[in-house]
């Protein structure tokens, strides 16, 4: 029996192919979309059976070429730019997509994990996974809002395990190719080791500069998630995954410093130093995300310990240490 991985060249995905491999398993068929070529280098550590695109897949399982060969796949692939202004491609791809595996699966007793986000959340506070806490604020939160609406709907009378998980800021190795919608975690990390400074947004809704906080949770944490639920087939449902906690920008900015500095073998600087010798600066907040912006999340985990998944997830702090010492080895790259 085979596990795929969709999206598995990405950046999740890819670390659930390694995360497979560290417990032994290889027979995965990763499926992705590599118009970007570059993504290739996320799987060339990695063991796989074999790679589809995912047009390729979807007519290949369509046809029944995957016949009792299949126990799991864990649907990581979408478009995650929040920016997409082409709703049409946004829904093709990470809607209609989504509910075509899902019926699928359905139909031949195959589990399903799959990607959910907390941008479904949109500006709301707060953040269980409950309906009238949902209101996204751009198309790309609106595609992942409606398949989980979907999912919902049919849970009732599901006939094969189906787990949705909701991505709070994810961060951590094998991110490098996303751009732009890299994690700031990524992206202070280049602006510090080519420029010796990180930029912040100024102040916005309501809050002062570099203080609008996000859950930020550690890719291997999130990687955790999906295995015990892999493990645990008798139970689905949709769950929000980040690491429970609010933490601000200025904080994400000063671990990452700090965990550059530890490298160098200097002692730690608080942010208002930081900030003073001007190694933190603060830039004006983006016209285009006016109103597009979640300035707070903080995943609530109830439902998600209830389920069985008790282990403690990593703060800021601990997550970028061991990011930034991965980075470190690393060749230095442009931002």
């Amino acid at each position: 029996m085979y596990i795929v991985v969709t999206g598995a060249a990405g950046f999740v995905g890819a670390n659930l192919v390694r995360a497979l491999n560290d417990r032994g398993e290889d027979r995965i068929i990763a499926v992705d979309n590599l118009t970007k070529a570059d993504k290739f280098r996320n799987l060339a550590d990695c063991e796989i059976a074999d790679y589809l695109d995912k047009d390729e897949f979807l007519l290949r399982l369509s046809a029944g070429d995957f016949e009792d060969d299949i126990s799991a796949i864990l649907h990581q692939g979408a478009c995650s730019d929040t920016m997409e202004a082409d709703g049409r491609y946004m829904m093709r791809n990470n809607y209609r997509y989504s509910v075509t595996l899902l019926d699928h699966c359905q139909n031949n007793d195959i589990a399903l994990l799959y990607a959910s986000s907390a941008s479904v959340y949109g500006a709301g506070t707060t953040f269980v996974e409950r309906r009238e806490h949902e209101a996204p604020l751009n198309v790309y939160g609106y595609s992942k809002f409606l398949f989980d609406e979907y999912v919902r709907r049919m849970l009732p009378e599901r006939t094969a395990p189906v787990v949705g998980l909701r991505y709070f800021n994810v961060y951590g190795p094998r991110e490098q190719h996303k751009g732009r919608m890299a994690s700031v975690a990524y992206h202070f990390f280049q602006q510090y080791r080519s420029d010796g400074r990180v930029r912040l947004f100024a102040g916005s809704g309501g809050y002062a500069a570099g203080e609008q906080r996000r859950d930020f949770v550690a890719v291997a944490d999130v990687a955790k998630v999906n295995l015990h639920f892999l493990d645990h087939p008798e139970r689905s449902g949709i769950f929000n995954l980040g690491s429970g906690r609010a933490q601000t920008f200025n904080e994400m900015a000063a671990a990452v410093v700090n965990a550059c500095r530890a490298a160098e073998g200097l002692p730690p600087q608080a942010l208002a130093d930081l900030v003073h010798q001007g190694v933190v600066e603060y830039v004006e907040f983006p016209s285009a995300l006016v109103g597009k912006y979640q300035s707070y999340t903080q995943a609530d985990l109830t439902a998600l310990r209830a389920a069985g998944y008790v282990a403690p997830m990593a703060s800021v702090e601990e997550g970028v240490a061991a990011y930034v010492e991965r980075l470190m080895a690393m060749p230095a790259a442009s931002d």
